[in-house]
């Protein structure tokens, strides 16, 4: 099985191919530029690196959400077009079981952060539990839009380790120092950011269990509104409440 992997669903641009459990080759970037410059070229290059003939993929892997609206629709728009051109199915990845995915194996409950502004962030909390001669993460707090105190307080009412990752952990890291009271880690560059490699890896795992989509009707999961759509909400409550 053959799977390519697209994450652009926060500030890093990554593109990976894995296949039968290896991963033969990953372009990441995290520098300035839009996704829109990045990902297309990434792929390109890749392609060219590792001569991967793209009719031989057996599916596109993309980051499903949550994450940045704009970073969203061009990864969507991206894998949606290739798996049109190519007639090949999509697997949906959600971004924080890719983001949970850099820690496989570690006994400690692993909780990405990707900040979601105004105090905000999307998160979740995973575990791995050894299954055969691996590991299964498994979700311990489901993924949602959340007040990082809100979620560091279901956090300390878990009495185990943490290990934090994610864009949102230097952002809301003294709300962190601050509120946390069990023992606690913040995941090493490498593995702390958004990578295709995982989504790739999920991927695989996924589309074996059949769990694959067609890329004409794949939409990216926001989690929340966009703020434009928040506020025209809160207008259109206003607006009902004037006699």
């Amino acid at each position: 099985m053959r799977i390519l992997g697209i994450d652009s669903s926060g500030l890093v641009a990554s593109v990976a191919v894995v296949a039968e459990g290896q991963l033969l080759g990953e372009f990441t970037t995290d520098y300035k530029k839009t996704h829109s410059q990045t990902l297309l070229p990434m792929l390109d290059e890749l392609k060219k690196m590792i001569e991967l003939d793209l009719n031989t993929l057996d599916a596109v892997a993309i980051a499903s959400g949550p994450g940045s609206f704009t970073g969203l629709r061009i990864g969507s728009a991206t894998a949606k077009g290739l798996g049109l051109a190519l007639h090949k199915p999509l697997v949906e990845v959600p971004t924080l079981e890719g983001l949970a995915w850099n820690l496989w194996g570690t006994d400690c409950l692993v909780c990405p952060l990707m900040d979601a502004r105004r105090n905000q962030v999307y998160t979740a909390a995973y575990e791995f539990v050894p299954v055969g001669d691996g590991f299964e993460m498994r979700s311990v707090i489901p993924q949602s839009p959340s007040d990082i105190g809100d979620m560091l307080e279901k956090l300390n009412g878990l009495e185990r380790r943490v290990i934090f990752l994610g864009d949102g952990v230097p952002v809301y890291l003294p709300v962190i120092r601050d509120k946390m009271k069990v023992d606690y880690s913040l995941a090493p560059a490498g593995s702390n950011r958004q990578r295709a490699a995982c989504i790739a890896a999920l991927g695989e795992i996924y589309c074996a269990a059949g769990k694959t989509v067609e890329a004409a009707l794949h939409q990216p999961e926001y989690l929340r509104k966009s703020q434009a759509e928040q506020e025209e909400a809160a207008g259109e409550e206003r607006r009902k409440t004037i006699p």
